[in-house]
């Protein structure tokens, strides 16, 4: 048992003093120390021991009265034990302003210690230990810097201050300089081997913050061998062990926190990670009580926000927004910087989103990305919010950049793809299609939702037969396929009886029954019978719902209405069904059943707002004008107003009553066109892209006269709608062409009207054809009215008002004929049949019995039959008249006819003499060209032969007999050459005299084939010829070669009349004379 002696003034004795039994009251102990004058060490010794005894208010109170001034005066020459109690009560109060939650406190905290610090100063400046106090309060603070420079100090000093060292090692822990840290607790190691455990603690957190776990975990083990109940290295070896993200590490890690637990059940960290632990097993009380724990164990910012954070995800996860929304926050509050740690951001930012918050929300996802730009779930998170927001570009961005940060993530399509399912069908498309392939290919399962909406989109797009296949494999296997496979084919009528589907789809059904067939369920009944499972599972319902409205778009209603009543037949409460089926019978002209199937649907839910409006349009077309309005106002009621088709069904409401046609008072129309104008723009407030909103607007504006505005918006809508196969607005395109009509642009409203047949109703719409007809008629279009009318009364015999207008439009064409100043006689003809027609027409009108239920008066069409035949009487007249001038328009057109007969033969006649004295005169030509082409061949061989002759060598004169005799030869053959030739030339001249008219054209070619006989007989071709030519006149030789050459060629320049044909034949004969030329000369 520990023991101090107070020794006793002015004696030997001592008083001694148990450690362990101090008195309750401090006074008692401290009289006894003043009394007798107890060295200052004993005060240190007694306030510690306290200290540990937790027995913090005796401590603080022994400690300052041995620091009071009276002390202070009577122990002026005591310096380091005063120095040592100013100390610990700085250390005292640093420790209270690090633990202190309330700024404040904390702050005066801080200022007490600081104050003891001076005061320790002023005794000695240079003691280290003051300076330790100092750097462990300026640590406590947060000023490190100036914290490492008090602990600098010490150790330029004394480098081996182990103090100084440890709170130097801090420092650098707080600053992430863990390499220097370590440095220091290494140092630490070598100047005092035996130091505390805790040492070792440090190696090992720093060794853990390099990453090296292994040697973190050898430091943290050997903290345990030397303290086995060392909780903060127990703890750390199990942060060390969940590195590993495995099972056994798992395993360990939380056997270790329990026993650190176990040894100090009030270790905030330990209690945390168990916290963690619990959670993930489900244990979600156990959670609590240890988070509690945890917090009221702890003062420390980091470890309260991750106590608080368990607090908080316990009750998110149990859905408790509101409280986990709080202690996230409070979470949040405990933490300086998102970096320390980003967790309660991403929670707090969950849970505001689910609460609505979105504002708030967004903000603290900011938070996680800004310290994790790359996250993609938070990017996700945001794009959403984004969306909420309506901030539609920043959402497609985020969630642009997050599939961009992993391409692989099916989520993030997902995502994107309900995203642009309205703005942008194809991307939605291409972003679900690739959302299935990335599931595929990680053989995970493709969910229905994700089908069921590729398949929406393909419906949208047009492509059903993409769309029926993507919602088959939807559905996969069931009686639906049976149902719609099982279509009866014209060579298998005995298979349909042997299968039972087939026998009970297709069964003879009497026909009482089958005008309420959408309502048959004996169908089931009778394959349940037969021992056929019919199952439907709640999660198809909705793709079912589609397949069956894709059939009704491709008009197969009775495979359509088949599916509808199998989902009626399993969930009788699914609504849609219901009135699905009553838009098939109202398309088929059923009204009746068509309200009977809403009030079923209505009986399931009295306040469905869309079986409220679809009864209240019916009652309408049935002319039920009180209770359509109460209806419409039910069903406005029953959306507390916030259901825009209610109202837009009230405003139409308001319309119809305004342009009603019996009854039409000014001031009424006016009020209800008012009204119901007041009602489109309130729908068109709230949704400003509410296509049927902005036409019944127009339309507003179209009955009072606006009729440029109420075109512009019809224009809009008619672009607007043309862009979904799911909106069917007819009604525009009719108004629009109501409009072009109104304006007076016939042509235009044709067009519309055309255009809106064809493209709606397949052109078999009789009242359409009927505002057809009556535009042709206002452009006096009459022929193409009486088509159009006709057409319309092919499609409607029983209305007898397209019979009375197809009367009147005959009639007005007969009047507008005849009252034509030039009318041809086929065009009286046509009148007087038309009238004709009129006459029967009206008769027939007038006949009727039921002539006042159609609205006609039996005086006004008697007054068309007397006007009919008063135009048939005058018609005669013209008829006759017309006669005559067509006889005799037509005797003249006969005679002008014969006329220009005559006048064709005898311009062909004279062509075709042309044509045969040009082709004689192309022959003449030719004959002359090729007679010229042989005059030369001749010239050429007689200057080949001359020149020969002179290059004969004259050393050879002795063998004359034998050159007279070639001579001979030559002059023979030379002769006959010549006779020939003049025998050619005679028959020339014969032929050239009989054809008289081109004797002056070949008189020049005459004249050159004399001259070129004349060049035959020259005197000097005879001598050589004899063999007596003059030897002196071979240098001469070339002469009369070359002027026969000139000849030629004056006579082609100088005949300038010559024409252009002439002219290319005979330039043959000028190259042909150069060239000869050139060779004499040789």
């Amino acid at each position: 048992m520990a023991c101090v002696y107070i020794p006793v003034q002015n004696s030997e004795e001592e008083v001694r003093v148990a450690l362990d039994q101090l008195p309750r009251d401090a006074t008692d102990i401290l009289d006894i120390l003043k009394a007798e004058q107890a060295p200052l060490d004993l005060w240190l010794i007694i306030a510690r021991e306290y200290f540990k005894q937790g027995k913090i208010e005796q401590f603080r109170q022994i400690l300052e009265e041995g620091s009071s001034p009276e002390i202070d005066e009577y122990y002026a020459d005591v310096r380091y034990e005063r120095i040592a109690i100013l100390n610990a009560l700085g250390a005292y109060y640093s420790y209270l302003g690090k633990i202190e939650t309330k700024q404040r406190e904390k702050e005066e905290h801080f200022i007490l210690a600081t104050q003891y610090y001076n005061k320790a100063s002023r005794i000695d400046m240079h003691e280290p230990s003051t300076w330790v106090g100092k750097g462990q309060l300026l640590l406590a603070k947060g000023d490190v810097d100036q914290a490492f420079a008090a602990f600098k100090i010490v150790l330029d000093g004394d480098r081996d201050n182990i103090p100084a060292l440890l709170g130097q090692a801090c420092v650098e822990f707080n600053r992430g300089k863990y390499s220097s840290s370590l440095e220091m607790y290494k140092r630490v190691l070598q100047v005092y081997p035996r130091c505390p455990a805790a040492v070792r603690l440090g190696i090992g957190l720093c060794r853990y913050k390099l990453g090296q776990f292994e040697r973190a975990k050898q430091a943290f083990e050997r903290v345990l061998q030397l303290d086995p109940e060392n909780v903060e290295a127990l703890v750390a070896l199990g942060i060390v062990d969940l590195q590993s993200n495995e099972a056994s590490g798992i395993r360990g890690a939380t056997e270790k926190m329990q026993r650190a637990f176990d040894v100090y059940p009030y270790c905030a960290t330990a209690l945390n990670y168990l916290a963690n632990h619990f959670f993930f097993t489900g244990q979600h009380f156990l959670v609590e009580q240890l988070t509690e724990t945890a917090l009221a164990a702890t003062t420390h910012g980091s470890t309260r926000a991750h106590s608080y954070y368990n607090l908080a995800r316990s009750y998110h996860s149990k859905g408790d927004y509101e409280k986990a929304g709080l202690y996230y926050m409070a979470s949040v509050k405990e933490i300086n910087k998102p970096q320390e740690f980003i967790l309660p951001f991403y929670g707090l930012g969950q849970v505001q989103l689910k609460l609505g918050d979105f504002k708030s929300s967004l903000s603290n996802f900011e938070k996680v990305l800004e310290v994790y730009p790359e996250n993609c779930e938070t990017l996700k998170a945001v794009a959403h919010i984004y969306l909420q927001l309506n901030q539609t570009t920043k959402a497609h961005e985020a969630l642009r950049k997050a599939i961009r940060i992993d391409p692989r993530d099916p989520e993030a399509f997902l995502d994107l793809g309900e995203l642009l399912i309205s703005t942008d069908s194809g991307a939605a498309l291409d972003a679900f299609k690739t959302a299935r392939n990335l599931l595929k290919k990680a053989n995970e399962e493709v969910s229905i939702e994700i089908l069921n909406n590729i398949g929406v989109l393909h419906f949208e797009r047009g492509e059903f037969e993409l769309a029926q296949q993507t919602f088959k494999e939807a559905l996969g296997d069931g009686i639906w396929l049976k149902l719609i496979d099982s279509e009866p084919q014209s060579n298998s009528i005995g298979e349909s009886y042997s299968d039972p589907i087939r026998k009970a789809l297709y069964q003879p059904m009497e026909s009482s029954l089958a005008a309420r067939v959408y309502k048959d369920m004996q169908l089931f009944h009778n394959l349940e019978k037969d021992g056929i499972a019919v199952e439907l599972p709640w999660d198809k319902i909705t793709t079912l719902s589609n397949l069956a409205r894709l059939f009704e778009q491709l008009h197969k209603t009775e495979t359509a209405s088949i599916l509808y009543r199998l989902i009626l037949f399993k969930f009788p409460e699914y609504v849609d069904a219901y009135l699905r089926l009553a838009a098939i019978a109202k398309a088929r002209n059923n009204v009746p059943l068509s309200i009977e199937l809403i009030r079923d649907a209505l009986e399931v839910d009295d306040k469905n707002p869309d079986a409220l409006c679809m009864l209240g349009d019916l009652e309408l077309k049935n002319d039920d004008w009180v209770k359509a309005k109460d209806t419409f106002r039910a069903a406005k009621d029953a959306s507390n107003g916030k259901d825009s088709y209610a109202t837009l069904c009230l405003g139409n409401w308001n319309y119809f009553a305004a342009v009603r046609s019996e009854k039409r008072a000014p001031k009424l129309e006016a009020t209800h066109l008012e009204k119901a104008k007041e009602l489109y723009t309130k729908v068109l407030v709230e949704h400003p892209a509410n296509m049927y909103a902005a036409n019944g607007a127009g339309v507003v504006l179209a009955e009072k006269g606006q009729f440029d505005v109420a075109k512009e918006l019809f224009t809009q809508v008619q672009e607007a709608a043309s862009g979904s196969v799911f909106v069917q607005m007819p009604d525009v395109w009719i108004n629009l062409a109501h409009v072009h009509f109104a304006q007076g642009n016939f042509a235009l409203a044709i067009k519309m009207y055309q255009n809106c047949l064809r493209k709606f109703y397949y052109n078999t719409d009789s009242q359409i054809l009927l505002y057809l007809a009556r535009t042709h008629y206002e452009a006096e279009q009459w022929q193409d009215c009486k088509k159009t009318l006709l057409k319309a009364i092919h499609l409607a015999p029983s209305n007898y008002t397209l019979r009375f207008d197809t009367g009147v439009a005959l009639q007005k064409f007969s009047a507008s004929t005849l009252q034509k100043t030039k009318r041809t006689v086929d065009e009286v003809r046509a009148t007087v049949a038309e009238l004709k027609n009129a006459v029967r027409l009206f008769s027939q009108l007038s006949a009727a019995s039921n002539l006042q239920f159609h609205g006609f008066d039996e005086k006004k069409i008697e007054t068309h039959v007397g006007y009919c035949k008063h135009l048939l009487e005058a018609a005669k007249v013209h008829c006759d008249a017309a006669e005559l001038e067509d006889q005799q328009n037509k005797h003249r057109q006969e005679l002008a006819r014969q006329a220009a007969i005559r006048e064709e033969e005898s311009r062909l006649a004279e062509e075709q003499k042309k044509v045969k004295l040009e082709k004689r005169k192309q022959e003449d030509e030719l004959k002359k060209v090729m007679q010229q082409e042989q005059h030369l061949e001749r010239i050429k061989e007689h200057w080949k032969s001359s020149s020969g002759s002179k290059r004969k060598d004259r050393a050879q004169a002795e063998d004359e007999e034998g050159a007279q005799g070639e001579r001979r030869r030559r002059k023979s053959n030379k002769k006959r050459k010549r006779d020939k030739k003049a025998e050619t030339h005679m028959d020339d001249q014969e032929e050239t005299e009989e054809d008289n008219t081109n004797t002056n054209y070949y008189e020049p070619e005459n004249q050159v084939n004399d001259q070129v006989d004349d060049d035959d007989d020259n005197p000097q071709d005879l001598l050589a010829a004899a063999g007596l030519e003059d030897s002196d006149l071979d240098d001469d030789a070339a002469a009369p070669s070359s002027n026969t050459g000139r000849r030629i060629r004056g006579w082609s320049e100088s005949d300038e009349d010559e024409p252009e044909k002439r002219q290319r034949s005979s330039s043959p004969v000028r190259d042909n004379s150069v060239e000869m030329q050139l060779s004499d000369g040789e």
